[in-house]
């Protein structure tokens, strides 16, 4: 093999290899940038973490609280509502229960009926008060509290007043239950044609 054809081999070969060590550097350059992204991306994800948790504490401490404190104007025994934010399926979910002397139930397998119209209601208002622009205060019902009993009927329409008085909320409902009336500001009594009366309060 004459001494130029190996001259040429060399060149070429000393070509290949300036090329794969320029792509080492690029590949470094390359490795060092995706690490510190992917030091960011971790921080950013932390953060995020954080901020998830803090937002998990302040719903279960709004939703729960206000839940809670419609169940005690309404019952002498009341459950108080727990929330408990739990990873399914690499989401965060959130479980609503009910809690009495330290014991959890499903509210709608194991509880009265009453319990579960109330704090659907209170969760109604919870979701109200966090909606950001606000929403125009008003909220329609349809036979609220239709599972109370005669006697709590009346509290829960107390309920309703202070709810009112307080948020600057006016309520529409309709109901066939006169005792929810009690602190209403105005009552339509509506007859329909087979003469049953059915009573649209605001």
């Amino acid at each position: 093999m004459s001494l130029q054809i190996l001259k040429s081999i060399y060149e070429q070969r000393i070509g290949k290899q300036q090329q794969l060590l320029e792509n080492l550097k690029a590949a470094k350059t390359k490795i060092k940038t995706q690490k510190k992204y992917l030091k960011q991306t971790e921080k950013a994800l932390e953060i995020v973490k954080i901020v998830g948790l803090e937002t998990q504490k302040s719903l279960q401490y709004h939703i729960g609280d206000i839940t809670s404190l419609a169940l005690e104007s309404v019952f002498e025994d009341p459950y108080k509502l727990e929330i408990d934010f739990v990873e399914r399926r690499n989401k965060s979910e959130c479980d609503l229960m009910f809690e009495k002397n330290g014991d959890k139930i499903n509210p709608l397998s194991a509880s009265g009926g009453g319990a579960v119209d109330i704090a659907a209601f209170a969760l109604r208002i919870a979701s109200w008060s966090m909606k950001t622009p606000k929403l125009r205060p008003v909220i329609i019902l349809d036979e609220p509290m239709k599972n109370l009993d005669k006697d709590r009927i009346v509290k829960g329409s107390e309920m309703l007043q202070e709810v009112s008085n307080k948020l600057g909320l006016q309520f529409i409902i309709v109901t066939h239950e006169e005792s929810l009336t009690t602190n209403a500001n105005k009552i339509f009594k509506i007859k329909l044609k087979d003469k049953s009366d059915r009573s649209v309060i605001t």
